[in-house]
């Protein structure tokens, strides 16, 4: 099945270049010049993923990404910058985006991490759990005072424990009871909503319980 990505670039070579690159890949190509063409285009058609560049000189990427996650709009989103750096990676990831690529990139590189967001899209509704933000493989936490990032410091083993815990959320998962117990050590410091309990036989189950108090 052809699958259909929405580029939104106001850069007219980058956007044609994308365009053409992602159609010799088997993808369909819908193009935007603006924040504002491509909410017109999302308002007629469903697509299985945006390509959105973060500088635009109408609404920027990031404040079109955020309204679009407010009025419950899922679908994946790579976003493209100039802007490098751990921070601004998070700024994005943080508004809603799936995915963050600084330029200059290789094509190659663009046509994986789509396969990835839309793959991971269609088969399971990951999502991480509050205050909790993944990028450049490694794990930040959000200061609930002003929202810093601040680096999760995980063993490698720690790292596939909550890698596993959270695709999805309730996913049980066996692991080593020293791993489990470290890993349960240094969530509870940092962010105390969440938990890592034992189910006798089968594993470990990470629970959240900002969303289970919220629901009952």
């Amino acid at each position: 099945m052809t699958r259909t990505v929405l580029i939104i670039d106001d850069d007219d070579v980058l956007r044609n270049t994308l365009a053409h690159g992602l159609r010799g890949e088997g993808f369909h190509a819908v193009l935007a010049s603006s924040a504002q063409q491509g909410d017109k285009i999302l308002s007629r058609i469903t697509v299985d993923a945006i390509i959105l560049d973060r500088m635009m000189t109408d609404t920027d990427g990031l404040t079109f990404l955020r309204a679009i996650r407010q009025s419950g709009n899922k679908t994946p989103v790579i976003m493209l910058t100039a802007m490098g750096g751990a921070e601004n990676a998070i700024a994005g990831l943080s508004g809603g985006a799936d995915d963050y690529l600084a330029k200059p990139f290789q094509m190659r590189e663009l046509v994986l991490r789509l396969n990835n967001i839309i793959s991971r899209q269609n088969t399971t509704d990951t999502k991480l759990p509050a205050g909790m933000i993944f990028t450049d493989d490694e794990f930040f936490v959000l200061s609930s005072d002003n929202g810093t990032p601040r680096l999760l410091a995980l063993s490698g083993e720690e790292k596939k424990l909550l890698q596993s815990l959270i695709s999805p959320m309730g996913n049980i998962v066996p692991a080593a009871p020293m791993v489990a117990k470290r890993l349960r050590g240094k969530l509870n410091l940092v962010l105390s909503h969440l938990d890592i309990i034992t189910i006798r036989g089968r594993g470990y189950k990470l629970l959240d319980t900002s969303t289970t108090h919220a629901t009952k």
